[in-house]
C-alpha cells in the first residue's frame, strides 16, 4: 500500500484525487489550509476511514516537516496554490510566498525524508504565456503575462533541481482549463461553474472582453486519471494535460444556456489584466510518456457539471 500526500486535499481537483487514490487501495494523506478548500469536498474520503488523514496547515508551515516525517509519504501530489491570475496582478508577493516558497518547503521536506516522487499541478494556460503557435507544445519557450504564470514556471525549475540535487523525481502537469463538480463558482474559478451559477440564478453572466477568447478545456476526471498515471511515468518531465482544442468563451456561454436552459443575453465587460487570448494545449507527449489521452467530451462533462449543481 502506498502512501499519497496531497496537497490542496480539500480543493477541487485535490479532492477528486483524494478519492481516486483511496479507491485504488492507497492511503492519503491531505494538506489544505482551506483559505479556498472546503472540508465537505472530503466527505467520500473520509468514509475511508484509517486509510485518509486530513491536516489543515498552510504548506509554508514549519510544521510540514514533522508531518511528512509522522507518515512518511512515498509519492507527493503537489496542488496547494495561489491558484488566481488576476489576484497574483494585484499582489505578486502573495504569489511567490505561496507557489514558489511553499513550493520549495514541500520540496526540502520531500527531499529530507526520502520521498520517491513529487507529481506537480502546473498551470498550461499561463505558463506558456501567449502563444506562437496553437495548440502549444512542451517545447514551447514559454512567455508568462501574469505573476501566477511565472511561479508556475519558475516550480519547474526547481523541481529539476531537486531532482538532480536531492534524488527527488518529479512530472510536472501543465494543467489546461479544469472544470467540473466541486469546483467552487465563487473568487478564480473557471467560466464553466461560474456561468451555470450564474444561469442557474437565473442571473445573466458577465463575458470579459469580446467572448472570443480560447481556452482549452478539460473534465476533472480526466486530470485525475493524469495524476494517476504520473505516480510511475514520465520522471523529469513536463507533460501537456489537455484536449489540443480550442474553445470560445462566447461558445462556452451557449452550450451551457442550452444545458441549463437559460434564454438571457450575456453581460459583458473589459478585458481582464494578465488574460490570454488564446490557449490551447497539444496532448501528443501525454499519450506517448503516460498513456493518457482526454476521453470526456466537453458537452458530456459540461452536463455532468451542470447536474451536479443542480444537487
Amino acid at each position: 500500500m502506498t502512501t499519497f500526500l496531497v496537497t490542496g486535499g480539500a480543493g477541487f481537483i485535490g479532492s477528486h484525487l483524494c478519492d481516486r487514490m483511496l479507491a485504488e487501495g492507497h492511503r492519503v494523506v491531505a494538506v489544505d489550509d482551506l483559505s479556498t478548500g472546503r472540508i465537505a469536498n472530503l466527505s467520500e474520503a473520509r468514509g475511508y476511514g484509517n486509510e485518509f488523514t486530513f491536516f489543515n496547515m498552510d504548506i509554508r508551515a514549519e510544521g510540514l516537516l514533522s508531518l511528512f516525517e509522522r507518515h512518511a509519504p512515498e509519492v507527493v501530489m503537489h496542488l496547494a496554490a495561489q491558484s488566481g491570475v488576476r489576484p497574483s496582478v494585484q499582489d505578486p508577493a502573495h504569489d511567490a510566498a505561496v507557489n514558489v516558497l511553499g513550493l520549495l518547503n514541500v520540496l526540502e521536506c520531500a527531499a529530507r525524508t526520502g520521498v520517491r516522487k513529487v507529481v506537480y499541478a502546473a498551470s498550461g494556460g499561463t505558463l506558456y504565456g501567449e502563444p506562437r503557435r496553437l495548440p502549444v507544445k512542451e517545447t514551447a519557450s514559454g512567455r508568462p503575462t501574469s505573476p501566477y504564470g511565472i511561479s508556475k514556471k519558475v516550480a519547474i525549475d526547481y523541481l529539476s533541481f531537486y531532482e538532480r540535487h536531492r534524488g527527488v523525481a518529479w512530472t510536472g502537469l501543465a494543467l489546461a482549463n479544469v472544470y467540473g463538480p466541486r469546483q467552487d463558482p465563487h473568487g478564480e474559478a473557471g467560466v464553466v461553474v461560474i456561468f451555470a451559477s450564474k444561469m442557474l440564478a437565473h442571473d445573466a453572466p458577465m463575458i470579459y472582453s469580446d467572448g472570443n477568447q480560447t481556452r482549452d478545456y478539460i473534465f476533472v476526471d480526466d486530470v485525475v486519471h493524469a495524476f494517476a498515471l504520473a505516480t510511475d511515468r514520465a520522471d523529469g518531465r513536463l507533460v501537456n494535460i489537455g484536449t489540443g482544442l480550442e474553445t470560445s468563451v462566447a461558445g462556452i456561454y451557449r452550450m451551457l444556456a442550452q444545458i441549463v436552459g437559460f434564454h438571457g443575453e450575456p453581460r459583458y465587460g473589459p478585458a481582464q489584466p494578465g488574460d490570454q487570448r488564446r490557449s490551447s494545449l497539444d496532448p501528443a507527449l501525454a499519450e506517448q510518456a503516460l498513456g493518457w489521452r482526454p476521453w470526456t467530451h466537453l458537452e458530456d462533462g459540461l452536463a455532468e457539471t451542470v447536474s451536479f449543481m443542480r444537487g
